[in-house]
């Protein structure tokens, strides 16, 4: 139920995804404090005897270890895309030789 007169909003596809990436960039302290905190949920020594599959300690560490490098390179990845491009305000055309 649109007023007359009143156009819908358009957004750019090229600020969309910059600020989808943005939003990307903000999540990514949220995924890493989840996933670190999943080797609390895996089955110790401490469980007992009839717990079947074991990780070791050093699994977890590994573990740790890899997504703390993951979302380092996430992070960096996400900032390469959001620096490469023009900022949102921007056209493509106005941009200097």
């Amino acid at each position: 139920m649109s007023e007359p007169g009143l156009t819908p909003v358009f957004l750019e596809r090229r600020s969309y995804r910059r600020r989808r990436m943005m939003d990307a960039l903000r999540l990514l302290p949220i995924l890493g404090i989840f996933l670190w905190m999943l080797p609390v949920f895996w089955p110790t020594t401490a469980d007992g005897p009839a717990v079947a599959d074991k990780m070791a300690m050093s699994t977890a560490v590994i573990y740790v270890f890899v997504v703390w490098v993951t979302l380092i390179a996430a992070a960096l990845s996400l900032w390469w895309f959001l620096r490469s491009g023009p900022e949102m305000g921007e056209d493509a055309d106005t941009e200097g030789p």
